[in-house]
């Protein structure tokens, strides 16, 4: 038998969420395989903000979803040879056992001396929501983009496309050091830590003309004084999160926003990564190459051990990670 040890989450959270949300269960295994079947260890584990307001639990236990990046550890089912590295929503556990690994995807590119744990990152799921969330904005040479949240796993991804389309762009981050790694890294045209200065008095000084696409990642009062204020006209809005409201017990209101909208001829769109799915591959065909020549760059905050996967979660609300939360539960190969 192999003890599978588990996060669970037992009630719904409340609130402000806090690592005491967070329950650890184990349980076992068989190692005894049947045909088909493929036992597996968690590598790499993520930790996304949208964990927060998603209610699917896995199983009885109510073991948190997730994403992670497994390694093949025993096997019976010929696809998925000893030490392959796949990818699986296979939630927040050391070990996963597939019944036919039709749930199992292997990365779909070569790694070379990348690390695994970009599969879930600037080459997974979050850099996917990067590149298909800046596409809906139909980026033009010359727009002024402005991106919050953006020195986390997809803000700071999308600030960089719009770099390398042409756009002047504008990024939102919660500290001086994240702002400078905007600037100085990413090359980012200006980056404000929105702390020490209003909405306003930064797209005074940078987009004096109106912001023409604008990429939203928090939600909240920031995204309601972007439409009232600061767009300009034909403006378009990519909502891809709204991680300050996350922790809302009610719903906040805010006056209408629709006159805006309408006299500005403002396009808002949200969106989910997924209904991009059929193009995954063509956009990582892109991706890999820039990540390999270092002309996208990316960063992940680890957490080494399994033990610390509340801490990694809890620490996405109060912006500890720069990048990529990511987990590393067990070394590869």
């Amino acid at each position: 038998m192999v003890k599978v040890r588990q996060w669970t989450r037992p009630q719904p959270f409340q609130a402000e969420i806090n690592e005491n949300d967070l329950k650890l269960f184990e349980e076992e295994v068989p190692e005894n395989l049947q045909p088909g079947e493929v036992l597996l260890e968690s590598v790499y584990l993520s930790v996304d903000p949208y964990m927060r307001v998603h209610d699917e639990l896995v199983g009885e236990q109510k073991t948190m979803m997730g994403e992670a990046c497994l390694k093949v550890i025993k096997t019976r089912n010929g696809e998925f040879p000893l030490g392959t590295l796949v990818i699986a929503f296979s939630g927040w556990r050391t070990h996963y056992l597939s019944k036919d690994g039709k749930d199992l995807r292997p990365i779909p590119f070569d790694l070379d001396s990348l690390s695994p744990s970009v599969a879930l990152g600037v080459l997974g799921m979050t850099g996917l929501t990067a590149y298909f969330g800046f596409r809906l904005l139909e980026p033009k040479v010359g727009d002024v983009c402005v991106v919050n949240g953006a020195a986390g796993a997809v803000g700071s991804i999308v600030g960089q496309l719009a770099k390398l389309k042409g756009l002047t762009v504008i990024g939102f981050a919660g500290s001086d050091e994240k702002c400078q790694w905007l600037t100085k890294e990413l090359k980012f045209d200006y980056a404000f830590n929105y702390k020490k200065i209003s909405l306003e008095d930064a797209l005074k000084k940078a987009a004096p003309k109106g912001v023409d696409v604008f990429f939203d990642n928090v939600g909240g009062n920031f995204f309601h004084e972007m439409v009232t204020k600061h767009m300009a006209r034909c403006g378009r809005i990519s909502l891809c999160g709204s991680i300050s409201n996350y922790n809302d017990t009610e719903k906040q209101k805010f006056p209408q926003i629709n006159m805006d909208i309408l006299f500005n001829a403002l396009t808002l769109r949200g969106f989910n990564v997924y209904t991009f799915q059929e193009e995954f591959q063509t956009a990582l065909n892109e991706m890999v190459p820039l990540v390999k020549k270092d002309e996208l760059k990316f960063k992940e905050t680890v957490f080494e051990g399994f033990d610390k996967m509340p801490k990694a979660f809890v620490g996405l609300f109060k912006g500890e990670n720069t990048g990529k939360a990511i987990v590393k539960a067990s070394s590869y190969p």
